[in-house]
C-alpha cells in the first residue's frame, strides 16, 4: 500500500468516526490522523480529505444521489458513502487523477465494505467519470 493510499484509508476512518459520532472532537480527530500517519505531509493529505469532505458534503452528496440508480446517499452504507464521499471530493476539488481517485476507492470498499460494495463504488464512480467526459 502507497503512503498516499494509506492516508486515504485514514482519513476514511476518520470521516467514518464522525459519521457514527456527529458530534466528534475536531481534537480528537486530529490525534487519530496524527496517531496513525505520524509523517506530517501524510497527516496534511488525511487532513485535507476529511476537511475538504466535510466542508463540501452537501455538493458531493447530491452528486452522488445524481448517479446512484435506485439509492439516496442516506440509505447506503455508511462504509460506502464515506468512502464514494473522498472519492468524488478528489475527483472535483484536488489535482489527483480521476482514475486514481476511482481505483483507490474500489480499494477501499473491497477492503471495507460489503461483498458487493467494489461493484457498486465503481459503478457509481464510473457514471460520474462519464458524466465528465461527456460534458468537456
Amino acid at each position: 500500500m502507497s503512503l498516499r493510499s494509506r492516508a486515504r484509508e485514514i482519513a476514511m476512518q476518520a470521516l467514518y468516526q464522525v459519521e457514527i459520532q456527529p458530534a466528534a472532537d475536531p481534537a480528537g480527530l486530529e490525534r487519530f490522523l496524527v496517531g496513525r500517519l505520524r509523517q506530517p505531509v501524510l497527516v496534511r493529505f488525511a487532513k485535507g480529505l476529511v476537511d475538504g469532505v466535510r466542508s463540501h458534503v452537501k455538493e458531493l452528496d447530491a452528486a452522488l444521489d445524481a448517479r446512484a440508480e435506485n439509492w439516496r446517499v442516506a440509505r447506503m452504507a455508511a462504509t460506502d458513502r464515506t468512502i464514494l464521499r473522498i472519492a468524488v471530493y478528489e475527483m472535483l476539488h484536488t489535482d489527483t487523477p480521476p482514475a486514481v481517485a476511482v481505483d483507490e476507492a474500489i480499494e477501499l470498499a473491497k477492503r471495507y465494505g460489503s461483498s458487493s460494495s467494489g461493484r457498486f463504488v465503481a459503478g457509481i464512480l464510473g457514471r460520474l467519470l462519464a458524466d465528465r467526459a461527456a460534458a468537456s
